[in-house]
């Protein structure tokens, strides 16, 4: 079983305005279905409460690791940590880090999230499938969300 998901998409739009939907916290909760509480700041958590139906008890902690503007931003959390009858917190974290080039007047996104291998046994499989399908459909919320 892999220890990472990595995808991509092509985003008609300069890396400056893919970089602010991708670091302001406004903006990423808008395309990703969260309300979250305040800025990102790097070494800091964030925290807000996932608006997505069927999610909605979920709520978002991350810490943000990275903000190397243009291009890489990185944060840590829980994956898939959705029952809300588990506490999550002493679980090891995965790391997802995001990598923006800019090339004919388009960006190129790329998402990797690593660390499921540390995950408890019984979760890894769950976390990878649910993130697997997570990533494509937010790399396509966030091309909606600034093409748009």
């Amino acid at each position: 079983m892999s220890n990472t998901i990595e995808k991509s998409i092509e985003i008609k739009a300069s890396r400056s305005r893919v970089w602010k939907a991708l670091t302001d916290s406004k903006e990423f909760g808008a395309w990703f279905g969260i309300n979250i509480e305040g800025p990102f700041t790097v070494g800091k958590v964030s925290s807000g409460k996932i608006t997505i139906e069927g999610f909605t008890h979920v709520p978002w902690n991350s810490t943000i690791k990275a903000m190397e503007e243009p291009s890489y931003f990185a944060y840590t959390w829980h994956p898939y940590a959705v029952d809300p009858d588990v506490d999550y917190s002493g679980e090891p974290e995965t790391l997802v880090e995001f990598w923006l080039e800019e090339s004919d007047g388009q960006t190129s996104v790329r998402v990797r999230e690593t660390g499921f291998d540390n995950l408890p046994p019984h979760r890894i499989a769950d976390a990878l499938r649910a993130n697997t399908h997570g990533w494509g459909a937010q790399l396509e919320n966030i091309k909606k969300h600034v093409e748009n």
